[in-house]
């Protein structure tokens, strides 16, 4: 019977239409993304707006021209570095350094920083995977110090912690994500979510709406999940729900298939998955971020330009582009369509906001005007 109340309660949720970021627990969770004044995005150009939305990439240790150009224009909201972007203590500092000055203060410097295997920065925290990363307190304590060390660094988002509750030893996510029963690792989430913050490091809490059952990556391969609405909720939206509590900054939507909800679209391109259920049902107000779009599972779907205009369509804030030129395709789709559609060119504006937002929390300054 609760798991019958528990589906018909998640079917209601994400039935429910209408506005962006209201209804649900959105009562008690803070509207960070709508923080800055309207004006301060309607001062940017429509140009600046849509830069916003990406994240760039690039190769090697210097930052290349074209990013600096980039950054200085405004259109894009900041990079993502890998470890090819590195070396020593001393050039991470650099190309950061270089990234800040092509934007003045306002670029996002995003990395992926779960712990283990998984660690862009080599010097940086946590040193064990997050598995085997102890309790919520431990937890908590080696984002704090791990965060510490990004931001001195000159990172400022990072892409973790995993969310996904593994459902069996199987699951792709069982090496990186928490272990224990779903309440167990929405507690672990927590206190990954809050040590980054006190670290001054914003957080992201992936890969919404849940990847844990998964045996591929979507890297690598299309992914089709089978939860039923009732499996959502009792275990892989529970640590979501914790992530949302603690107001982590971000969360990254996964390029899976949920046929339960929504036949058609993976859970990046789906508007009942990253609008109706993220955003209406789990009162989620702040930035929406795509896994990369250059994954298997959305190139098999369509090219970068399109999947980027798909998932704008359906409620994503931020589009991860991991290719060196994948913004040349996707920015000018982006922009297209924002100047020929008003209703495009509205989500343009509120995601931009919400980027905004995420950047004035982080102390970060705004883009230039014009």
């Amino acid at each position: 019977m609760l798991l019958a109340v528990a589906m018909v309660a998640l079917i209601a949720g994400i039935a429910v239409g209408g506005g962006d970021g209201d209804g649900g627990s959105a009562a008690t969770q803070p509207e960070v993304a709508i923080g800055p004044e309207p004006d301060a995005v309607r001062q940017l150009t429509l140009r600046r707006q849509v830069g916003q939305m990406t994240v760039s990439s690039f190769d090697g240790p210097t930052v290349p021209p074209y990013i600096r150009r980039r950054l200085r224009a405004g259109e894009t909201a900041g990079v993502i570095l890998f470890g090819r972007n590195g070396g020593p203590r001393a050039t991470w500092k650099r190309v950061t350094r270089t990234l800040q000055r092509a934007a003045g203060g306002s670029a996002l410097v995003a990395v992926d920083q779960e712990g283990g295997g998984v660690r862009t920065v080599p010097f940086a925290g946590p040193q064990a995977a997050q598995p085997d990363q102890g309790t919520p307190d431990e937890i908590r304590s080696a984002a704090r110090a791990a965060g510490r060390v990004l931001r001195a660094t000159g990172v400022n988002v990072n892409l973790a912690p995993v969310a996904d509750v593994a459902s069996s030893s199987a699951s792709v996510m069982a090496d990186r994500a928490f272990t224990g029963l779903p309440v167990e690792v929405s507690s672990r989430v927590d206190a990954a979510v809050r040590g980054l913050r006190e670290g001054g490091v914003a957080a992201t809490a992936k890969h919404f709406p849940g990847l844990g059952g998964a045996t591929a990556n979507t890297d690598d391969a299309e992914v089709s999940i089978g939860a039923v609405p009732s499996d959502l909720e009792t275990r892989d939206l529970l640590p979501f729900r914790a992530a949302i509590a603690a107001h982590v900054p971000l969360v990254m939507l996964s390029h899976a298939l949920y046929p339960a909800i929504d036949t058609a679209h993976i859970a990046s391109q789906s508007p009942l998955i990253a609008t109706d259920m993220l955003r209406h049902r789990l009162g989620f107000r702040g930035v929406a971020i795509t896994d990369s779009m250059e994954a298997e599972a959305v190139l098999a779907r369509s090219g970068v330009a399109e999947a980027a205009e798909r998932s704008v369509e359906a409620g994503a804030d931020l589009i991860l582009l991991t290719g060196s030129a994948s913004w040349n395709d996707a920015f000018p789709r982006l922009l297209a369509r924002a100047r020929r559609d008003r209703s495009f060119r509205e989500r343009v504006r509120r995601s931009a906001m919400r980027v905004l937002a995420l950047k004035r929390s982080l102390h970060l300054m705004a883009p230039p005007e014009r």
